[in-house]
């Protein structure tokens, strides 16, 4: 994708705060258990670089998550960076000084969503217990489902239409991660505590099962007259999920007996 040119830029403005950092506990338990008070009663303050760091690193995030709020509704095209400025209550040159245009902000937002959804996949290590550590990312997905439907639902929007933005980070970081785990399913296979399957369609299904949930919420709210953000039908979810997914994966007693036979 061609580099988009970058407006002027304006340094951004940061809000100075006269908050002071709270100090330091008292009562802790030293060595040989005395009680060890701080040897000063002025508050620890935080260099100037690092507050300005921690400003710049809040206004993005402010900026992105109202990015996302509206591109996930309106999609690229639908949405202008005169509205994300709002919603993000910034100005557009503040804004603009972060990301040099709405494509930049839009593919910043797309990395951060791929980030956020592959984090628990690559938890999976050949060390664990496969029902476990499946179980788990069944779990973890689904709660990203119920906490940011948001999330699932632009980065959806962006594959059905191709994905013309991000298919750098497709063809190279997601394509890896997903040989690696599935180097660690294999393990898990040869070991025997996984019934023979191909791992690429094994995290296909994990996604689409996981996903639905975010994707078509107001299909399943439809249907079963219930969401996510109850918590007894959430813990519902999670367990039929794993059910599903675990027995049929799971190795059963002979199995390898009727395989040898046929």
């Amino acid at each position: 994708m061609p580099a988009p040119s970058s407006p002027t830029r304006t340094a951004p403005t940061a809000p100075r705060s006269s908050a002071r950092a709270p100090l330091p506990a008292s009562g802790q338990k030293a060595a040989g258990g005395r009680t060890e008070r701080s040897r000063s009663t002025r508050p620890a303050t935080a260099s100037p670089a690092g507050r300005r760091q921690r400003q710049l690193e809040d206004k993005r995030s402010t900026i992105l998550g109202a990015a996302l709020g509206l591109f996930s509704r309106y999609g690229l095209h639908g949405t202008t960076v005169d509205q994300v400025a709002a919603r993000a209550k910034v100005s557009k040159s503040n804004l603009l000084y972060y990301y040099a245009s709405k494509e930049e902000l839009y593919v910043s937002v797309l990395r951060d969503l791929l980030d956020l959804w592959l984090t628990p996949l690559r938890g999976f290590s050949a060390e664990q217990d496969p029902r476990e550590a499946i179980a788990g990312y069944i779990r973890n997905k689904l709660m990203l489902s119920r906490d940011r439907p948001d999330a699932s639902r632009l980065f959806c929007l962006e594959m059905v239409q191709g994905a013309p933005l991000l298919q750098d980070e497709l063809a190279h970081e997601l394509r890896e991660l997903v040989e690696r785990k599935s180097g660690v399913i294999r393990a898990w296979i040869e070991a025997g505590a996984l019934s023979p399957v191909e791992p690429h369609h094994l995290v296909f299904a994990l996604w689409a099962i996981t996903q639905h949930y975010a994707d078509f919420a107001v299909q399943v709210q439809a249907v079963s007259g219930r969401t996510l953000d109850d918590p007894e039908f959430f813990e519902e979810t999670v367990r039929n999920v794993q059910a599903i997914v675990l027995d049929g994966i799971a190795r059963a007693p002979g199995q390898d007996q009727a395989a040898s036979r046929s």
